[in-house]
């Protein structure tokens, strides 16, 4: 399976943009996925997540009622990014997990996106 990011891009603070990551073949309906993000200097770290389901989680502290995580099949899921802040630029990776729930740590996916850039400037 190979996950292609796009949306990413330039905006200044306070804009909006929408990432959407797509699988190249059906991806297991079963599975969680997410999306992570690497600002620089920094370690990768987790996002937003959601289950097979539908059930959502957050970095509560960094993007909770900024960003939406979404799904509209087995193969595509996306994030509206509201509200941007410079602190938010970073390089944006979707990833299919390994079981049902998204987990919070990098371990607990299987494939991995190429990363999307989001530059928010202020």
């Amino acid at each position: 399976v190979q996950l292609q990011a796009s949306g990413g891009g330039l905006v200044q603070a306070g804009g909006s943009l929408r990432l959407s990551c797509a699988a190249s073949k059906r991806t297991s309906s079963n599975n969680g996925m997410a999306w992570f993000r690497r600002a620089p200097g920094k370690e990768r770290r987790f996002v937003a997540g959601i289950s097979w389901k539908g059930d959502v989680t957050y970095d509560a502290d960094s993007v909770k009622g900024r960003f939406t995580i979404s799904r509209d099949n087995a193969n595509t899921v996306y994030l509206q990014m509201n509200n941007l802040e410079p602190e938010d630029t970073a390089v944006y990776y979707c990833a299919v997990a390994l079981r049902s729930v998204p987990s919070r740590s990098e371990s607990g996916y299987r494939y991995w996106g190429q990363g999307t850039l989001v530059t928010v400037s202020s």
